[in-house]
């Protein structure tokens, strides 16, 4: 390596390009850059040829394969589009080298040149459906054994096409054709406050009367005030109540034992309490 920890830098994006044209003169459909990352369209037939001479060249030396994605465009001809994610750790630098395929069309499988591409391309071609001539173990990799279709395609249906579930009857796994109940067939994608007419569980709430200060959509006399219609109060058994109390009318009446409301005598002498010499409780 040129140096222990070479810093990633953005001005190596036009370096590269250019030293990608001069490299690799058959086969590259375009080359730029886009969000600070190397772009390189590749031509499937020259996909291998381009791989390693971004591998060996000086100067480029994209040793390691991170990563093979793929996307799915549906309204192009060739509607998938394989991206290979490549990383220099001489430069400290990555690059994308994009190649497009339909659903016949198979890629070359780059195990040769790096043997992890084996279980990566197997997860595009679960995921997406394009196949990799050369790849001695294509197989589903992610979904289950039956699994019918490529669930990251843009036209696989979000329910899928069957449910699994475990039958009591045959004692083991079943698979059955995806069915919804009526109740979820009706999709209007409408939200409440977007006027959807229908009531909603708790709707029912909005005719109660408000508290006061509580925002409300009705007009002002269609709202019927939480003070307008006041409940019947039970009267009080007894003064001795906590609500039946009366506050004292004057400070002359505080404190001298005046009688009750209920006009009661008073109050009897306690024979615990013994006064003393100067009238004070012993």
């Amino acid at each position: 390596m040129r140096a222990p920890a070479p810093a990633f830098a953005y001005d190596l994006n036009d370096a590269t390009i250019e030293a990608a044209q001069a490299a690799i003169p058959v086969g590259l459909v375009d080359a730029f850059a886009r969000a600070g990352e190397v772009q390189l369209h590749v031509h499937r037939d020259h996909l291998i040829a381009a791989l390693t001479v971004l591998r060996d060249t000086p100067g480029l030396e994209y040793q390691q394969l991170m990563e093979i994605a793929g996307v799915d465009y549906p309204d192009r001809a060739e509607r998938f589009e394989v991206v290979y994610c490549l990383l220099s750790l001489t430069r400290n630098h990555r690059l994308h080298v994009h190649v497009a395929t339909d659903e016949e069309q198979p890629i070359p499988s780059v195990t040769g040149l790096w043997p992890v591409a084996g279980w990566l391309e197997r997860e595009v071609f679960d995921m997406y459906g394009v196949l990799f001539a050369g790849n001695r173990d294509l197989r589903r990799i992610l979904t289950d054994y039956g699994f019918r279709g490529h669930p990251f395609r843009k036209d696989f249906p979000l329910t899928g096409y069957v449910e699994m579930r475990y039958s009591e009857e045959a004692k083991r796994v079943v698979y059955e054709p995806v069915s919804l109940a009526q109740d979820f067939r009706t999709f209007d994608f409408m939200s409440p406050w977007e006027g959807a007419e229908y009531v909603l569980p708790g709707d029912e709430k909005a005719k109660l009367p408000e508290a006061k200060g509580a925002p409300t959509p009705l007009s002002a006399d269609a709202i019927q005030k939480a003070d307008a219609s006041q409940s019947a109060k039970r009267e009080a058994a007894a003064p001795s109540q906590p609500y039946a109390k009366e506050d004292a009318k004057s400070t002359a009446e505080t404190g001298r034992g005046a009688a009750g409301p209920d006009g009661g005598g008073p109050k009897p002498a306690d024979p615990d309490v013994v006064p003393g010499k100067g009238g004070q409780n012993q």
